[in-house]
């Protein structure tokens, strides 16, 4: 539940709880974000900043929900002027926005003077990824026709083209631990996974006008729609997830797409349950509800990203609802103890998180967050990327930080064949904002090869959910077992390309019982 409070009245807005899934009966409107989070979101993309102005994520001491309205009220008067408001997001963290003070850096150190303010920090922008070049590309007509060659499992593109597979020796892995059990539910937060195949109205802009258009939208065939458990979508406060940009329905698929289906590619745990949460706008999630609220012309084509304080509810809101393993394909360049004490809290409920290391070794490698706290925090590991060839993928930060590698993909790979990773997602060129583009689908799927350590991310993932299946279940034993079985590559020992090395899913499976 989220309630927004004004500091001259109180007006409440809730989320609606959990709902089944089901299948569209027809047109329906579709959620969208509000108009504050979708200005938000434009006016950082015009100004190229990675938080949203004049908004902090504060979380208080010792309050009550029968009192913390009364105490932040008391503590945050003084701070903000008369049109401030407060979103509670959850127990005792809240969103504070302040239009009079649009830097958020100086209304944070502000707010954290306050004897009831435990933490403020503005309310940065995370990206999922960020992507390094070439890390989308479609496949050709002639390229999807697929190769029929294909062993064990029998997906067509499991022997054409999950090379990734086939280097961690996945055949072998599925001998001791066959996909996973049904009982563990691993969370993908990210983008979204399509929920539900309909129709849903938007408003939108087509060039000259504001106006409502059906859109259609399709369950990812090789991810059966009865894997899917407690969506919700944090961006537009919805139970119906809709993925509007592919990129956490392509993560989904490398830990958990249906396997020995005789379509399109494998997952790692076939098995589980994925949970869809939705905490990043795609480019249409903001144009829709720019045009809801009135906004005429196209937005920013760079508009989108992740608002910690919905990744941190994100990440709470699987804890609270049995997710044993968080992916987190995504990061920032900016340390929030939001999503930190999320993290945190869902380790707390029994949940492993793997996290994306950063893609950006050729822009100057800086510190990836939330992958830089991991270090510090058992049952959190950060990930780095290799490529065929079992190198560091040109794109992959290196660090401290850095603790374990895994395959991310690489475009300059020398070595033969296909060099990204592969899964069915949403068909690129039908969503991609382009200047005139006012026509998207999404419903339209195909094998898509992505490259990055957010591709790397989801099968440190996919390991820890075959490992808690296989009755390793504390998040703790969970990371040292897979930090302990690794493959040394790089400098001998622990090194800052690859951590503890290259992950061995089969002789992590036999570890099981080694370490409690």
């Amino acid at each position: 539940m989220r309630t927004v409070v004004s500091l001259s009245l109180l007006v409440a807005a809730t989320l609606s709880g959990q709902a089944a899934l089901t299948t569209s009966q027809g047109p329906a409107e579709g959620a969208v974000m509000s108009a504050a989070k979708a200005q938000g979101l434009v006016d950082a993309a015009t100004r190229h900043l990675n938080y949203v102005p004049g908004e902090v994520v504060v979380r208080f001491r010792s309050v009550t929900p029968a009192t913390r309205d009364f105490q932040a009220r008391a503590a945050l008067r003084s701070q903000l002027r008369a049109n401030g408001t407060i979103e509670w997001i959850g127990g005792s963290e809240a969103i504070v926005r302040d239009n009079a003070q649009s830097d958020p850096r100086v209304l944070a150190e502000q707010l954290a003077r306050q004897p009831e303010v435990e933490h403020a920090e503005p309310n940065y922008i995370f990206k999922t990824g960020p992507r390094a070049p070439g890390s989308r590309r479609l496949l050709s007509e002639r390229d999807l026709l697929f190769d029929t060659r294909a062993t064990v499992p029998n997906d067509p593109g499991f022997s054409a083209r999950q090379w990734n597979f086939a280097q961690l020796d996945m055949t072998r892995a599925w001998d001791l631990e066959p996909g996973g059990k049904p009982s563990i539910i691993v969370a993908i937060v990210d983008t979204g996974i399509t929920t539900q195949t309909g129709s849903f109205t938007f408003a939108n802009w087509n060039g000259a006008a504001i106006v409502n258009q059906s859109f259609a939208f399709l369950v990812n065939p090789d991810l059966a729609a009865s894997r899917l458990v407690a969506p919700y979508d944090f961006v537009n406060d919805s139970t119906t997830v809709l993925d509007m940009d592919g990129h956490g329905t392509h993560v989904s698929g490398t830990i958990g797409q249906d396997t020995n289906n005789n379509l399109d590619d494998a997952g790692m745990a076939y098995n589980v349950k994925i949970m869809p949460v939705k905490v990043c706008a795609g480019y249409w999630d903001v144009q829709f509800a720019q045009s809801k609220a009135g906004i005429r012309g196209q937005a920013p084509l760079d508009a989108g990203g992740c608002l910690n304080s919905d990744i941190a509810s994100g990440i709470r809101y699987a804890a609270d609802n049995g997710a044993k393993v968080i992916n987190l394909s995504l990061g920032g360049d900016e340390s929030s103890q939001t999503i930190l004490d999320a993290i945190k809290y869902a380790i707390g409920k029994g949940a492993f998180v793997a996290t994306a290391g950063g893609n950006e070794y050729e822009a100057g490698n800086p510190m990836e967050w939330p992958a830089a706290d991991a270090p510090d925090v058992d049952g959190l590991m950060s990930v780095a990327a290799t490529n065929r060839s079992g190198n560091r993928a040109y794109y992959s930060n290196t660090g401290s930080y850095v603790e374990i590698a895994a395959p991310g993909g690489d475009s300059r790979d020398a070595s033969s064949g296909t060099p990204y990773i592969w899964q069915s997602t949403l068909i690129f060129t039908d969503q991609d904002p382009a200047p005139g583009f006012y026509t998207p689908r999404f419903d339209r799927y195909a094998e898509i090869g992505y490259q990055g350590t957010s591709m790397a991310t989801p099968h440190v993932a996919g390991l820890a959910a075959l490992m808690m299946s296989h009755g390793i279940t504390s998040p703790t034993a969970v990371e040292a077992l897979i930090k302990r079985t690794a493959k040394d590559i790089g400098d001998s020992g622990r090194d800052n390309a690859f951590g503890y090395g290259l992950i061995q899913p089969r002789a992590a499976l036999f570890g099981v019982g080694v370490i409690k």
